[in-house]
């Protein structure tokens, strides 16, 4: 038989995944693999199983949200493997699945690794750490490493809103400088993200027309302070329609950037939090990983 790694996170959304484990685990004997489970109890635990046990594996699964997937990815990349991942999205919000159309029943999940298809995705560099669709700053941000997990296991996607609603009266303008490729801006934002996904923190949306997951470039969406009442009505109705053609938004495309900024301006990296610099290297890595689904 194969042999197969299972990295499960039990606190992950409202726990639906431990509850159909069994089921899980049969989707993958009758698909004529062995398999290893893994269960998660603390930040690193995905990672550290990987590196220690992912190199016996000739596929990796990983079961939680997006911060579970990143750490799968980490230690993926880490420990120098090209072992292909399969992903069963089981988190609050699952932003990353969203993009792919991924099912958010866990088992129908489990039953498309086992009958899809391998395909390569970018994933990127954040200084010495790596996300794999993700790196945010500003408003709404703080909303994804905290809020509290039992918060989030009742009320799923909407307690990022809630959350983020909260947390719109303590905005702080960045005074940032951003060198993406061959150009550079500088400004006061609210709201910045680098990003390979269509959907950013459960709140906001890209349009798949514009997002390549797999062409080497991020897309960088920058949300400036606005300097009168207007412009912010005038935002959020282009943010709304994804449109992204008024004064306040700057949306590009680039393979690497350099991020100059207060180095006490936290981060978030796939929903988990990130301490900043003053000085931030990003830098995409082509088809880095492949996802079976």
């Amino acid at each position: 038989m194969k042999k197969l790694l299972l990295i499960l996170n039990p606190a992950s959304g409202t726990k639906k995944a431990s509850k159909r484990l069994s089921e899980i685990i049969s989707v993958f004997n009758r698909a004529d693999f062995a398999t290893q489970v893994f269960v998660t109890e603390k930040s690193g635990d995905a990672t550290r199983a990987v590196i220690t046990h992912g190199k016996d594996a000739e596929l990796i699964v990983c079961c939680g949200g997006d911060g579970t997937l990143n750490e799968t990815v980490t230690g993926l990349l880490t420990a120098g493997l090209e072992t292909p991942i399969g992903y069963i999205p089981s988190g609050s919000t699952n932003d990353f699945a969203n993009s792919l159309k991924l099912p958010t029943d866990v088992v129908r999940a489990a039953r498309q690794i086992v009958s899809g298809s391998p395909t390569a995705y970018d994933v990127g560099t954040f200084g010495e750490r790596f996300f794999t669709y993700v790196a945010s700053f500003g408003a709404f941000t703080k909303t994804s490493y905290e809020t509290p997990q039992n918060i989030k296991n009742t009320f799923g996607h909407m307690a990022y809103i809630l959350e983020g609603i909260q947390e719109l009266s303590g905005i702080r303008r960045e005074h940032i400088k951003i060198e993406a490729d061959s150009e550079c801006f500088e400004d006061n934002y609210l709201f910045g993200a680098i990003c390979n996904s269509r959907s950013i923190g459960g709140i906001l949306t890209l349009s798949p027309d514009l997002v390549d997951m797999s062409d080497g470039k991020f897309e960088i969406l920058l949300v400036r302070a606005p300097r009168e009442v207007s412009e912010l009505s005038e935002c959020i109705l282009a943010l709304k329609h994804q449109t992204y053609n008024c004064g306040m938004i700057t949306f590009r495309s680039a393979s690497s950037l350099t991020v100059s900024a207060s180095a006490d301006m936290t981060w978030s990296l796939d929903g988990e939090r990130a301490d900043g610099a003053e000085k931030i290297h990003i830098k995409n890595l082509p088809r880095k990983i492949t996802l079976i689904h």
